[in-house]
């Protein structure tokens, strides 16, 4: 497949891209610094340097793609900083998608979201931190963004805890609840949840829908 990964510099679209190309995939990784991409890539890997910021300029890029998978995120080292900027930039890309006719835009998603236990969601529990509010509110416009557009869309919310760590190949499913594990530990790694995403992208199961990772 011929997929546009956009903002694939951070670790979540670091991680997978690196999924993409072990998979055979041919990928148009695009960011705002090239710098920041694996020096040693297979020539399936294009890199396209853009900011985000011209719905056009987007369209251009991912034309002719099979999919996109947007690894955008909010803003977390600046207090000051706006984290709507993640629905801004997430609009232009539902634009660019619609215009452009790309078949399919997946998101890597927040938990805000998510049923933690009935009636409470994981934003309005107290193990969510107080500072990470702003970013999961944002997390959650878009989603309700993508709701109302007219793409074919997928949402896909990680656990509580995410880092950078092992690939094990295991993961499990849910749908608009937090996954959590025997031990009460809501968590899994960048690699896993790129395997994960992946996979939805290779077999589609969630189209127009959110749906959550965990181990």
């Amino acid at each position: 497949m011929k997929i546009a990964l956009l903002a694939a510099t951070g670790r979540a679209g670091q991680t997978i891209l690196n999924e993409l190309i072990s998979r055979g995939h041919q990928v148009t990784a695009v960011a705002r610094d090239l710098a920041k991409l694996p020096k040693e890539r297979p020539e399936t890997v294009v890199p396209v340097q853009d900011d985000l910021s011209d719905a056009n300029r987007i369209a251009e890029i991912i034309h002719g793609s099979d999919a996109v998978v947007s690894a955008v995120g909010a803003p977390r080292n600046d207090p000051d900083a706006d984290t709507d900027v993640l629905l801004w930039i997430s609009e232009r890309i539902v634009t660019a998608v619609r215009q452009s006719g790309t078949p399919r835009l997946i998101v890597v998603g927040g938990c805000g979201s998510l049923w933690l236990s009935p009636g409470i969601k994981v934003i309005d529990s107290e193990y969510w931190p107080k500072s990470l509010v702003p970013i999961a509110r944002s997390h959650m416009k878009v989603l309700e963004a993508l709701k109302t557009s007219e793409i074919n869309w997928t949402y896909v919310s990680p656990p509580m805890l995410i880092d950078l760590g092992e690939r094990t190949g295991r993961y499990r499913l849910g749908g608009d609840e937090l996954i959590i594990d025997d031990q009460g530990k809501s968590w899994i790694s960048f690699e896993d949840y790129a395997i994960a995403l992946v996979d939805e992208l290779e077999k589609p199961a969630h189209e127009r829908a959110r749906f959550s990772v965990g181990h």
